[in-house]
């Protein structure tokens, strides 16, 4: 059992880990207790090699049918030139593959880099400086601003200690650390104010702390082993591949069995013989090559690099491919608030003086003792001219100055600071002496319960009056009011003296205090995350916010967005209220709740696990590394680049260059336009394919002469690759984010797309057939049956090969009608059309002619040609309209 050392005394501590505090560990004790514990590092997941990963391509199931298609092809059907651009296809996937594995691995690593190189010491009653690595759990570790903390520490000792942990916690702003024994048997993590963690920063102050966990036992070694063991998520994508490829698997057995079965049984029994055998098998294989749209994975592959380029100029960087088809398919976004809901910066919102709230828009007088107050009681460094270095507390009031127009470096010239009673975390409180002319002005600001304390006046109506207990009263109301929309607030007061303090100390200068006012801070909304996620609500995906802060500025936040209605407190859940939760309950009731505090790296996964396991999408943002885990986690994780670990950074699918949820939204925008442009270029070469294959098939099955190999590879190889490719830059369609996420269950079959691949499949067939009839009948051979077979033979190749880049613009979109204003405005896809018809006629070339065995054509015979063309828009085109009727869009 993990001991909870925040509960226990100094005194119990410094018993149980066998130190001294006064003199720490000797020498020899710390080299025994290393070969105990082992060095201070966090361990990784070993490493799989390069050759490894490069085989692990290849156990993708649509891989694997294409190398037996390519195998086929070649060795039985003699294709190699077919077989040859399978292999380059796949092995180019592969290469691909390994280096987009390679470059998501770091996230251990980024964890390992972010540890302090060296740590001050007690050894043996003295300071020392040593390697970080060798701190042993007993170690008695100093502390001073600026500092990583190089291991899991109990505070011994906190003199005004400040530690930055929103990389571990998720808390904005930073934490007043003490050295007293906390009460309770569960404290949330970023509650443990007797606690240093690993790898979070000293900002203030210092102090002592005794080393209660090193290496993988600290709170960030729990995260990497979180990270190393995280379940490792199919995209959607990679399960609509591998179901496509069983699918297609299915498809080709049964055509081959089917062709060489039926092809067996009708020739007669005096010809079955072992030629016939080899024969029916070489044309079931022609067929089955013919079905497997072998550009199909260079083409995902395209489609999605190309959408990654345009997140990019949206911000959203994408770091694993797949990511940007799964953004589409995202039921749920778990968004921090700090940084991606918020604006990371606390800013001035409410001031009370004399009586009234003031809003942060609201003029204020450059004599008013509140402003002074919160100009002077304030240690930010301003440099080159306004960038504002310090606390983020106090920057925020120096920024708010900055926004009335206060000229602040003028002041502080004139307010010199002479005395000052520094910042301490007991009384709560910090206080400056400063030159007022003949005359010295003290500023005081701190937390309102303690100030008031030392307050004994008030200004009524320009005059200096004792305060009564009913204006104290008054004032602590205000306070409450103020901290229940999740304000920040502090307590601001003055008195004028006539000359310095001989012993500036709280007890003089602190006391008698004139109340000036209250100022309240947040760190506000983004003014675009609110439409952000009213907008994500439209597409039907629910918002959850997650963050490390208090229920109370979580729900007010929540309110503000949009995320919570007012009043909806029971959607709150607080990490230690979620602790009391059993996984099953949690489950099944994780829908009721839309915001989470004071959470812990655990629950964080625990949250997108529940989700999951209700079938949903997870996209999960996070910054800090206790956001690691769940990013790896989601079906997404999504990075922030500005203020993000290089761990959660590695730990992610796609990072925001901006750090903004409403790119988030943008990107799944981006993302249903890639699936749709996937399911669209598969709509086209699938069905394309079912019309080569029923065109093939039932020519052999009717006893007519069938359509040569090199016939068959010259259309796959010119309609199959540009057209596929232009549709996958179609830009999106209107719409597009009023549909509800289509579900976990859905693939590129959905939707009404499978049906319109088969009967789209049998028309192309059937018309490529037709014109094989007709080119039997008309034409100048008609005289000549040899060679008007070789025309109705040609018509067929050019009306399989031209109908299908008619169909092509037919894909464009599966149930809406082409024929509307913008529909030729994809020049891409112009350009792939015009360049693969020229090409596909080419073989009419006097040149070309023997070489695809064909005749050259009259003009009536290309018209029969071009009607066939025709009548594969005209008639998708009626369908669709039907389907639209019927409610399928």
């Amino acid at each position: 059992m993990v001991k909870k050392y925040y509960t226990e005394t100094i005194p119990d501590v410094e018993k149980d880990l066998n130190t001294s505090l006064a003199d720490g560990l000797t020498n020899d004790e710390a080299k025994k207790r290393l070969e105990k514990y082992g060095e201070n590092v966090l361990a990784a997941k070993k490493k799989k090699s390069m050759f490894m990963r490069f085989i692990d391509q290849f156990k993708d199931f649509m891989i694997i049918v294409l190398i037996i298609a390519a195998v086929l092809s070649g060795v039985v059907a003699k294709e190699w030139t077919d077989a040859a651009i399978i292999m380059i296809v796949v092995i180019l996937n592969a290469i691909l593959g390994v280096f987009q594995e390679a470059r998501s691995e770091a996230a251990i690593e980024a964890l390992k880099e972010m540890a302090t190189p060296n740590a001050h010491v007690k050894r043996g009653g003295a300071i020392v400086e040593i390697l970080s690595t060798d701190l042993v759990p007993g170690d008695v570790v100093l502390l001073e601003a600026g500092d990583v903390v190089p291991a899991d520490l109990r505070l011994t000792a906190a003199h005004s200690l400040k530690i930055e942990e929103s990389a571990l916690t998720g808390e904005s702003v930073p934490v007043d650390k003490s050295d007293e024994t906390l009460q309770g048997k569960d404290v949330a993590l970023g509650d443990r104010i007797n606690m240093a963690y690993s790898n979070t920063n000293v900002t203030y102050g210092r102090g002592e702390g005794v080393v209660v966990s090193t290496g993988m036992n600290t709170e960030v070694g729990k995260i990497a082993t979180m990270l190393n063991n995280a379940d490792e998520t199919d995209t959607p994508l990679k399960e609509n591949l591998n179901h496509l490829g069983k699918t297609l698997t299915i498809m080709i057995l049964a055509i081959c069995v089917i062709v060489f079965v039926v092809g067996v049984l009708k020739a007669n029994p005096a010809d079955r013989n072992s030629t016939l055998m080899i024969n029916m098998f070489l044309v079931a294989v022609s067929l089955a090559v013919a079905a497997i749209p072998e550009g199909l994975p260079a083409i995902v592959t395209i489609i999605l690099a190309l959408g990654t380029q345009t997140m990019a100029k949206h911000k959203a960087i994408v770091r694993k491919l797949p990511a940007v088809e799964t953004l589409g398919a995202t039921d749920i976004i778990c968004s921090d608030k700090t940084g991606t809901l918020t604006q990371n910066r606390m800013t001035v919102e409410k001031v009370y003086y004399q009586g009234t709230i003031h809003n942060d828009d609201e003029a204020i007088e450059e004599t008013n003792p509140a402003l002074l107050s919160m100009v002077l009681a304030n240690d930010t460094k301003i440099e080159n001219g306004g960038d504002l270095l310090g606390d983020p507390t106090e920057t925020s009031l120096i920024q708010y100055a900055f926004d009335k127009n206060i000229d602040v470096d003028a002041m502080l010239d004139k307010y010199k600071r002479v005395q000052e009673v520094p910042f301490d975390s007991e009384r709560k409180l910090m206080s400056t002496v400063n030159k007022d002319g003949d005359n010295y002005f003290v500023a005081v600001k701190g937390a309102p319960d303690e100030l008031m304390k030392r307050v004994t006046s008030v200004v009524v109506n320009g005059e200096i009056s004792p305060i009564s207990d009913a204006q104290k009263q008054d004032i602590l109301n205000t306070n409450q009011a103020m901290a229940k929309k999740a304000l920040r607030v502090l307590g601001l007061a003055y008195k004028k003296v006539d000359e310095p303090y001989d012993d500036p100390s709280t007890e003089n200068v602190e006391q008698d205090l004139i109340f000036a006012g209250l100022v309240g801070m947040i760190d506000p909304e983004r003014p675009e995350a609110k439409a952000a996620v009213a907008e994500a609500h439209s597409a039907g995906i629910r918002t959850v916010m997650i963050t490390g802060d208090h229920q109370v500025t979580a729900q007010a936040i929540a309110e503000r967005l949009g995320i919570l209605k007012p009043g909806q407190d029971k959607r709150v859940l607080t990490g230690a209220q979620l602790d009391e939760l059993s996984d099953d309950y949690f489950t099944k009731h994780v829908s009721d709740y839309s915001v989470y505090a004071r959470v812990s790296p655990e629950h964080k996964v625990r949250i997108v696990k529940a989700w999951q396991a209700n079938e949903k999408i997870v996209a999960m943002t996070g910054d800090g590394v206790n956001d690691a885990p769940s990013l790896k986690q989601a079906d997404i994780g999504i990075g922030m680049g500005i203020t993000g670990t290089e761990v959660s950074k590695g730990a992610s699918d796609m990072v925001l260059a901006d750090d903004n949820f409403a790119t988030i939204v943008e990107a799944v925008e981006q993302g249903r336009k890639v699936f749709s442009n996937i399911q669209k270029a598969i709509l086209y070469l699938m069905s394309c394919n079912v019309g080569e294959v029923l065109t093939v098939f039932m020519m052999t099955m009717l006893g007519w002469d069938i359509l040569a190999p090199v016939q068959l590879l010259w259309i796959n190889l010119v309609t199959d690759t540009l057209p596929a490719i232009a549709l996958g830059v179609e830009p999106v369609e209107d719409g597009i984010m009023k549909r509800k996420p289509r579900g976990k269950k859905s693939n590129f079959f959905s939707g009404g797309v499978a049906s319109s691949i088969i009967y789209q499949g049998i028309l192309e067939g059937i018309l490529v057939l037709g014109a094989y009839q007709i080119g039997l009948h008309v034409g100048p051979h008609i005289d000549n049956p040899s060679l008007q077979h070789g025309d109705a033979l040609t018509m067929a190749f050019l009306t399989l090969g031209l109908i299908q880049l008619f169909h092509a613009i037919n894909s464009k979109y599966v149930h809406q009608s082409i024929f509307r204003k913008h529909i030729f405005s994809n020049k891409w896809f112009n350009g792939a059309i015009i360049i693969a018809a020229l090409i596909m006629s080419a073989v009419e070339l006097p040149f070309m002619t023997k070489f695809f065995d064909v005749t050259e054509l009259d003009g009536g015979q290309w018209l029969v040609i071009l009607i066939a063309g025709l009548c594969m828009i005209f008639i998708v085109e009626i369908v669709k309209f039907f389907q639209r009727k019927a409610g399928k869009e």
